[in-house]
């Protein structure tokens, strides 16, 4: 069984699309909170870029980001976000202090 772990997601919205992402994102939010595992889940805009948004993400182990990725609302993201997005990227962090 994993350890806690932070995990960062990248999202880059296809140019003229960062709204559309962004209400995308915020549907996520709330379900996700929800899960079993999910320590954290927070949506954050670059401030300098407007295209990219980063999720902020606590999960207690790997079994609780397996089954949010596998979870409706994530699936359904999916399978609408090549409309919007033009890049994803998950980083998986462990903390040290």
């Amino acid at each position: 069984m994993s350890q806690p772990f932070t995990a960062i997601a990248t999202l880059i919205a296809r140019p003229g699309q960062q709204d559309a992402l962004e209400q995308h994102l915020r549907a996520l939010i709330e379900p996700t909170r929800a899960e079993a595992g999910c320590g954290q889940y927070e949506l954050h805009q670059d401030l300098a870029n407007p295209l990219a948004f980063y999720m902020i993400e606590q999960w207690a182990n790997d079994e609780a980001l397996q089954a949010h990725d596998a979870s409706t609302h994530i699936q359904h993201f999916r399978s609408q976000a090549e409309a919007f997005l033009e890049h994803f990227e998950l980083k998986r962090l462990r903390v040290i202090a």
